[in-house]
């Protein structure tokens, strides 16, 4: 069992060059004159090679590590492109677009800090480019810059830096890991890691510390493993000015020791500091990995921290979740997830985590098979599955596969979950098999129909802009007393996360209701029908928020428990 000391913290004084006061001419290659004092240790996660070696798992195993030593923690997600936010990004290219509690639409990243950490991640963690020029610019042009000329440096990396110490200031934080999207050398990348060296320079070696995710592949021809991708990847990351101080290096297998040492003497970094980050059954081994190297005493010694809590406790908790996520081999759900952006999994990341979580609470093993909306043609390939899943998506393409998915799902008595998009064509079934609304639909997909079972929310109907103009992030959704609803979550009153433009139109629920579909709970005094269900059916549900955003290992999203339950 991990052994922890006494936690200690410490005070560092650290220039704020982007809250509040701004240079002018004459004093533009000056400190800026605003201080803060800021108790936090600041790590930052960088990657190299090539995108997708593990960064966001990276950085929430460090963030829990620190967490289980009683350390207060949170994660910023850099993202260098133009976009102000995710959520105008197709998921098949980006991912999912994951949503805070105070609506913003962000990074997948963002999903897997709060996954790991059991904690909301607000919005202002999800930092952009266009955000960041976004204030600059505001500020120009309101003339706070008081006549300097405006310039990558200082102005762009003091609004940089400003952002992520004002998180740390607010948030009172032990640490605060920082990742910075995208790859070393990537032209976007730049102004950022460029900020972060500023700080490093500003609060010393005893401040910020540099994590480096690199790859060392091997070829099944040679089968060694190879260590000039990690090599090149260091020497542009010190070409800018950034010596790493730790090595994650994915591989498939662990490092070899000679790996190690050739790594680390190429690199500037001591062998024991070059982590083998290797594939493991599921990334939430990836903390006590990460352990077992050491990394948690060689950082706090670079930190100079006098060490940290006994948390023995906390590390048996986790580890009682990690083994229940991992295990159940032995008794199997299988489940066919029906939707849109398939050919990419990490498109519902949330969504396979959620029924990940609720098959560790109910002790087997969820097998997912993703299968896209466009190909359903004849259901009975559906039979063999325990459950049907629907999750969120906007559009025409792959709605009527969905549409015959929720029919065959209520005709056969399949367990059935419908997640916003999937909730609302289930309405949409629904009017048409069994009401005899032969053209029903939502007016998303058909402008003409005659029967809009499901259409445009009012207050959308103004709306021009795409970005940011859904309907965002937690809202209250009060539960009808003695529903299956009710039951699965046990009170009256929850709250959760929205993303949305179309809602179930009220017009129609006295006719769902006779013809055995309830509407058990709503929002926003009566305006919004929240969730669906079918009495007699053996499980049939649809919910027009996003469960999947506050399911935690551990702690499985009460809908998905029943859910899978029911299979």
């Amino acid at each position: 069992m991990p052994q922890k000391t006494r936690k200690h913290r410490t005070n560092v004084q650290i220039a704020c060059p982007g809250s509040g006061a701004r240079q002018t001419g004459q004093n533009i290659q000056k400190t800026v004159a605003c201080y803060i004092n800021v108790q936090t240790k600041f790590i930052f996660v960088t990657g190299g090679v090539m995108s997708g070696l593990g960064k966001g798992v990276t950085t929430s195993s460090i963030a829990k590590l620190l967490q289980l030593a009683d350390q207060k923690v949170s994660c910023v997600k850099i993202d260098p492109y133009l976009n102000y936010d995710a959520g105008t990004m197709n998921p098949v290219t980006h991912g999912e677009v994951f949503v805070t509690e105070d609506g913003g639409e962000c990074d997948m990243d963002i999903g897997n800090y709060e996954r790991f950490l059991n904690q909301n991640i607000p919005k202002s963690h999800n930092i952009t480019t266009a955000q960041v020029y976004s204030s600059v610019i505001d500020a120009e042009r309101k003339g706070k810059y008081l006549g300097a000329c405006v310039q990558i440096i200082p102005h762009v990396t003091d609004e940089i830096k400003g952002r992520i110490l004002q998180i740390a200031k607010d948030e009172d934080l032990d640490f605060l890991i920082v990742e910075c999207g995208g790859t070393v050398g990537d032209i976007e990348s730049l102004p950022f890691l460029e900020a972060l060296r500023q700080m490093r320079v500003e609060s010393g070696p005893q401040g910020v510390i540099f994590v480096h995710v690199t790859l060392a592949p091997s070829l099944d021809v040679v089968g060694e493993q190879k260590t000039k991708p990690t090599q090149h990847s260091v020497q542009e990351l010190r070409r800018i000015g950034i010596q790493p101080d730790f090595l994650a290096v994915r591989c498939t297998a662990p490092l070899h020791e000679k790996t190690r040492e050739k790594i680390g003497m190429f690199t500037n970094v001591s062998a024991t500091d070059v982590l083998s980050c290797h594939d493991t059954g599921s990334i939430f081994e990836v903390p006590q990995m990460l352990y077992d190297q050491g990394i948690m005493d060689a950082m706090f010694t670079k930190f100079h921290k006098v060490g940290m809590v006994n948390a023995s406790a906390n590390w048996d908790r986790w580890n009682r979740i990690t083994r229940d996520i991992s295990n159940h081999e032995d008794k199997k759900t299988r489940i066919a997830m029906v939707g849109k952006y398939v050919t990419l999994a990490d498109s519902y990341v949330s969504v396979n985590q959620a029924l990940r979580h609720a098959g560790a609470h109910a002790k087997r093993s969820v097998e997912i098979d993703w299968i896209d909306s466009d190909s359903v043609a004849d259901c009975s390939m559906l039979s063999k599955y325990d459950g049907i899943l629907v999750p969120g998506g906007f559009g025409t393409r792959g709605a009527e596969g969905i549409i015959k998915a929720a029919d065959y799902a209520r005709q056969k008595n399949i367990p059935y979950l419908g997640i916003c998009f999937g909730f609302q064509l289930a309405a949409v079934s629904f009017g048409r098999s069994v009401l005899n609304l032969g053209d029903a639909n939502t007016s998303e997909i058909s402008k003409e129909t005659k029967n809009p079972v499901v259409d445009l929310l009012p207050e959308q109907k103004e709306v021009s802009e795409m970005g940011g103009s859904l309907r965002l992030g937690a809202n209250e959704i009060i539960i009808r007393d003695g529903t299956v609803a009710s039951g699965i979550y046990g009170a009256g009153t929850i709250k959760k996360r929205h993303r949305h433009r179309y809602e179930i139109n009220k017009e129609y629920i006295g006719e769902f209701e006779k013809g055995g579909m309830v509407f058990s709970a709503e929002s926003d005094g009566g305006k919004r029908m929240e969730v669906l269900e079918i009495p007699s059916h053996k499980f049939y549900l649809g919910v027009q928020f996003h469960p999947e955003f506050n399911s935690r290992p551990g702690f499985p999203e009460e809908v998905f428990a029943a859910f899978v339950s029911a299979t």
